[in-house]
């Protein structure tokens, strides 16, 4: 298996979060539907385990660390938001700059099609605004691979966190679940309520796969 969650170090509940190093450290969150997209992505498994930091941003992760008897037993999800209003409060009472360099589906497709050059660029405002924080939010595993194969080029002294989604959630443009369904780790099911047809194959599919993926995981490992 490209990835094997039994040997991945994981925070383990948010106040971790709060023993993270100053200094350029790169976060990057991991969930069932990663955690799948990794097996067949050698590039993605290479940018989860490479990473400083990794923050298991899904119920199914944490359970499924504790059934593998893992090398990290997380106590809790630690969600994209949870990291993202962690590190904005921690900004917001030191003083600082922040960062967000995300963008659209048909946006990265434009730059695919154009020369290194459109990469350079984006490298180069990054370091040219000096942040004080870092946001990618691409969606994933866009985003673990490019500030991956990028990282050694970014001239920064912050943390940066991959975070996906949460671009969304802070704008505006796609709201949360209702806080009862966080609680009860049904988070995933109230946005396949909300966008069937885009979340069907990565909820009903992605997740039978998970379980599926933990099995050979779980047998490799015997």
């Amino acid at each position: 298996m490209l990835l094997n969650l039994k040997n991945l170090p994981l925070v383990e509940n948010r106040q971790g979060l709060t023993f993270l190093p100053s200094g350029k450290l790169l976060i990057n969150t991991i969930n069932a539907h990663s955690y799948n997209t990794a097996q067949q992505d050698l590039l993605f498994a290479e940018a989860l385990r490479q990473g400083d930091v990794l923050i298991p941003d899904g119920a199914s992760i944490v359970k499924a660390c504790r059934w593998l008897n893992a090398k990290s037993k997380p106590k809790e999800r630690i969600a994209g938001w949870d990291l993202f209003m962690f590190e904005m409060e921690k900004l917001n009472q030191s003083g600082g700059k922040c960062f967000f360099m995300g963008s659209s589906e048909k946006v990265l497709s434009m730059i695919k099609q154009r020369s290194k050059e459109d990469f350079h660029a984006i490298i180069t405002a990054i370091n040219k605004a000096n942040p004080d924080l870092l946001w990618i939010g691409m969606t994933a595993p866009k985003q673990e691979k490019w500030i991956y194969t990028h990282w050694n080029e970014l001239q920064i002294h912050c943390h940066c966190g991959t975070i996906g989604a949460v671009f969304d959630f802070y704008a505006g443009t796609v709201k949360r679940a209702p806080m009862w369904w966080q609680k009860n780790s049904l988070e995933w099911c109230y946005r396949l309520l909300k966008e069937p047809r885009r979340m069907w194959k990565r909820y009903i599919i992605g997740n039978l796969l998970f379980i599926w993926n933990m099995c050979k995981e779980c047998k490799h490992s015997l």
